[in-house]
């Protein structure tokens, strides 16, 4: 038996002397690469915080101790060494999620899974402590450099400083990928002998007797009158000016905090003992590790893209990613679209949140690099920014996966929309995700966008759809667009029969004109495809059906009213929570216009969806063609609410 397998709580670690725990990371390595090439995941960042993991594990004591990641993608190693070693179905349905979740571990803790919140929870968890009289228990998070860059970071930091006798440890995972020049850039200007003297320097400056030596030195100098303070500034001021040039650490010192590294984030040693000194010291500490992301693994370390930041299923030993079926995904589609019209309107310049290549601005990065602007992992400013880009004359482009746009609602609500700023927002990864869970389902979108005053929104149901969407979106100045899709490929294209005086198609048109109309089936974006499949099982049992794609679902098209009221019910069939959703909106127009047309709203529940494959997820909340046809032959025959409009006598 490994040593790995011998572990199944964090305890088991501290007995483990220095060469089993050096083949304990060799094991865990090889577990990582062995286990995720076979279902995909987040590989390199795990690769990366192996020895960081196994040290916050060695001094802290979990569950007692509270450890909580930011993100989450990088908990690998930590559910390894909480009990948690079956990967065989990781990210799949029935299987361990790809991010912290409580109801696998005492040990997880927070599991939203969007950057940069992580301080704000440590904020949190350890005022409680202090204020249950628990004061022997730490609270610890991992942050990573790039999710510094969240201004929610540096909120939680300002408080968490100004309480000194905190349990409250920062340890910053620095891997230098998303924000090399600044936090990453720390490991370019220290040699190996400047970071040996500075980790002796730590422990001296972590005894609180070297605080005391310094308030009395302080306090006896400025007793001495106009000259003692003379001499304390020009002391504080020299003491200031080394620490900056040995390690330029001053902007987490500034805000009153201990700062300890950098640290080779790798060598174990090094960590239990900056992380020994950190826990000792009694106050919020921030310690900075510097790491390697797919550490160990030469494919992911040759990876110039992301170091298998996340991937699908590879070969565990070239790293090449298994071969992928036929078809382009909407990002791709995306990615050539916004390239093309950025080199026809100089005015167009794309923004991103620290993902350029996975929303699909890596074309547009390439060709006019300065028509991309990444402004790290924010959401908030990258919103408010782009209306300050409109006024001056740009029309910004925003790529988010839907999910991240929960967090800009405000901005998009009150410095966008009310000033009428001519902004685009694309939402990648819209309705169901898949594999990431409950934090990374785009499903909220539609129902949030709908109160947004001004906001037209459009749910493309093809590649064709999408290019025309997304150059309609652009061409309005005067309000915020928003053009969203789902994460995967794109299908076949989807011709219509018919396009409406507002820009709305008609899919299918059954029966002859002059039957009634019974089923209007309203397909948003995506959903054409099981639309489709819905008319066909319903023209088998004779039901005269149309099945009718907005378009843009917001605001809704005048023609889908129309359609409504020649027909005997209305089903919309969404991939967004129901609840304030596209048939709710539609539901509330109809009503608006005097058209009392029966109308089944199909979506998805108010509830975090577990994680699993996307039709996994769509066949559990009965979004399926079956389903949805069973039920509405119940409601045309009466039988199940909402009942449709009575049939007219037949003619004899």
């Amino acid at each position: 038996m490994g040593i790995l397998e011998s572990i199944q709580e964090p305890r088991d670690l501290r007995s483990l002397g220095p060469e089993e725990l050096e083949r304990l990371v060799t094991e865990i390595r090889e577990f990582l690469i062995r286990n995720v090439s076979a279902t995909g995941g987040h590989l390199g960042p795990n690769l990366g915080v192996i020895e960081l993991t196994l040290g916050i594990h060695r001094v802290f004591d979990s569950p007692r101790d509270s450890i909580v990641f930011d993100t989450g993608h990088q908990s690998y190693v930590h559910k390894l060494v909480t009990g948690r070693q079956d990967f065989s179905r990781l990210r799949q349905k029935g299987g361990l999620s790809g991010y912290p979740e409580r109801a696998e571990s005492v040990h997880d803790i927070v599991q939203s899974s969007h950057a940069s919140s992580s301080l704000s929870w440590l904020d949190g968890i350890s005022r409680a402590r202090r204020l249950m009289g628990e004061d022997d228990r730490w609270a610890v998070a991992v942050v990573g450099d790039g999710a510094l860059t969240g201004g929610m970071t540096w909120e939680a930091v300002n408080n968490i400083a100004a309480d000194k006798n905190r349990r409250a440890v920062i340890v910053v995972n620095d891997n230098g990928r998303s924000y090399a020049p600044t936090v990453g850039g720390f490991a370019n200007h220290l040699a190996d002998i400047q970071q040996g003297f500075q980790q002796s320097m730590d422990k001296v400056r972590t005894d609180r007797r070297y605080d005391r030596t310094l308030d009395l030195m302080r306090r006896g100098l400025h007793r001495a009158g106009t000259p003692g303070e003379m001499v304390y500034r020009a002391l504080h001021g020299m003491k200031a000016g080394l620490k900056d040039v040995m390690v330029p650490h001053g902007i987490f010192e500034d805000v009153g905090m201990k700062y300890l590294g950098p640290i080779d984030g790798h060598d174990l040693e090094a960590l239990e003992s900056a992380l020994t000194s950190a826990k000792n010291y009694g106050g919020p500490v921030i310690v900075h590790a510097i790491t390697e992301k797919g550490h160990g693994y030469a494919p992911a370390r040759a990876d110039d893209a992301d170091q298998f930041h996340a991937v699908g299923k590879i070969d565990p030993l070239t790293g090449e990613a298994a071969p992928k079926g036929p078809g382009r995904s909407w990002t791709s589609v995306f990615g050539e679209e916004i390239a093309r019209i950025a080199g026809e309107r100089e005015d167009v310049v794309g923004i991103t949140g620290a993902m350029t290549i996975p929303v699909g601005l890596k074309q547009l990065a390439a060709e006019r690099p300065d028509r991309v602007i990444d402004v790290g992992i924010a959401e908030q400013h990258a919103v408010t920014m782009s209306a300050g880009l409109a006024f001056g004359g740009m029309h910004p482009v925003i790529a988010l996966y839907a999910t991240f746009l929960n967090r800009g609602f405000d901005q998009l609500l009150m410095d966008v929309a009310l000033h009428r700023a001519g902004v685009t927002i694309v939402l990648d990864r819209s309705g169901v995700t898949g594999p990431d869970g409950p934090s990374h389902h785009g499903q909220w979108d539609l129902a949030l966008l709908q109160i947004i005053p001004h906001l037209h929104l459009a749910a493309p149901r093809d590649a064709v759809r999408l290019r025309e969407e997304l150059r309609e979106a652009v061409a309005i100045s005067d309000a915020p667009t928003v053009v969203r899709y789902p994460k995967g490929n794109v299908g076949e294209d989807i011709e219509a029969v018919e396009r409406l005086h507002d820009g709305a198609e008609v899919l299918v048109r059954s029966g002859a004109p002059e039957e009634e109309k019974d089923v209007l089936i309203i397909s948003v974006g995506a959903m054409a495809e099981l639309s489709l499949g819905i008319a066909d099982r319903l023209r088998e049992e004779g039901v005269n059906v149309t099945v009718l794609d907005p378009r843009w679902v917001i605001p809704v098209p005048g023609s889908v009213i129309e359609q409504a009221a020649a027909h005997r019910i209305v089903v919309v069939i969404e991939d967004g929570v129901r609840a304030g959703g596209v048939g709710s909106r539609i539901r509330q127009e109809m009503r608006s216009a005097g058209v009392d047309t029966a109308l089944s709203e199909v979506g998805l529940p108010a509830e975090f969806l577990e994680h699993a494959s996307r039709q996994e997820v769509l066949e559990d909340a009965g979004l399926t063609a079956e389903r949805i046809t069973r039920s509405t032959l119940e409601q045309l025959a009466g039988h199940q609410v909402p009942y449709a409009r009575a049939a007219r006598p037949r003619a004899i």
